[in-house]
């Protein structure tokens, strides 16, 4: 886990440094924070109510086009289910496309790490992925809201044969609204 947070870091790092080099602090990439409320659920064979939590991180945007750009994220959220929580370091990677003025559209594959939480996670594998889409509205000041659905594609459940949930599936879901600043 460790191993994967320094290498986000770095590579968060190496761009900065890249774009202040070659662009001089060009506007084709700009970096930020984000964080907001999340609410989520285990999807699949498992029964649960869903929880609210929230999440944090930062960014960096890179400008392909006027209307294009791409967002990678890293974020650490706190999900799962009421008495099932997870704690993860998430890695979203966001194509946004501009529809309208400061209003975009967002879909991407996100990865998760998972990095801490209720006894569940004795029982679940590692890493999760799945695809995140959604919608953004960002002001001139820097200042930007998102919505976003989060559906996870991998099966979780790591429980021991002979334990009688070794066929039990296990996903994640969830919905997140947050504001950000980008700089």
């Amino acid at each position: 886990m460790k191993k994967i947070i320094l290498t986000m870091a770095a590579v968060f790092a190496f761009s900065f440094a890249n774009a202040q080099d070659s662009k001089g602090g060009s506007s084709d990439m700009k970096f930020g924070v984000k964080a907001g409320y999340i609410n989520s659920n285990f999807t699949g064979d498992f029964d649960g109510d869903a929880t609210s939590s929230f999440y944090i991180g930062g960014l960096v945007d890179f400008a392909v086009s006027e209307k294009f750009h791409v967002q990678p994220e890293l974020l650490y959220s706190m999900e799962g289910a009421k008495d099932a929580a997870l704690n993860f370091i998430k890695i979203p990677i966001m194509a946004k496309y501009y529809v309208a003025e400061g209003f975009n559209l967002q879909a991407g594959p996100q990865f998760g790490f998972v990095a801490g939480g209720d006894d569940i996670k004795d029982f679940t594998k590692s890493m999760d992925y799945g695809l995140g889409i959604g919608a953004g509205y960002e002001l001139e000041s820097g200042l930007f809201f998102d919505a976003r659905y989060n559906l996870g594609l991998a099966d979780l459940n790591d429980f021991p044969s002979g334990s009688g949930f070794e066929d039990f599936k296990l996903n994640t879901t969830s919905f997140q609204i947050g504001l950000g600043y980008r700089f």
